[in-house]
């Protein structure tokens, strides 16, 4: 699995991994010492409950697909915007709008530190 080289391929490399159902795949495209929000209003972090959650969103059937709404960087850090969905079979398992903080990497690659999955639907409470 190729890992992102700038931080606007990272949404294409997160679900080509999510796509491939491998926990091992998706745990590569995150900083691992970083925190998801698997669902709205839980926060993981620590790598056993992180991995938890990836292999909770893996077993939904269908494919992921994210669009990249917009990308910021400066230096070795970006936050991205994004609209994402798992469909299967043409039903929408899940929908979300997220925000992902990413950062460069000692190899140049770029992997997420912090991604929260609904933070930006509209109803959001932080």
């Amino acid at each position: 699995m190729k890992s992102a080289k700038t931080p606007q391929e990272v949404h294409a490399v997160l679900a080509a991994a999510f796509n491939t159902k491998d926990v091992n795949v998706v745990m590569n495209v995150y900083d691992a010492n970083g925190i998801i929000f698997p669902e709205p209003g839980k926060e993981v972090s620590g790598r056993a409950q992180f991995e938890e959650a990836v292999k909770s969103i893996c077993a939904v059937p269908g494919v992921m697909e994210i669009k990249t709404v917009y990308c910021l960087q400066s230096g070795d850090v970006a936050v991205g915007r994004s609209e994402w969905s798992i469909t299967d079979n043409g039903k929408t398992q899940i929908a979300a709008k997220g925000i992902e903080l990413m950062k460069q990497q000692s190899d140049g690659s770029w992997k997420i530190v912090i991604d929260h999955a609904f933070g930006a639907e509209a109803n959001l409470v932080a």
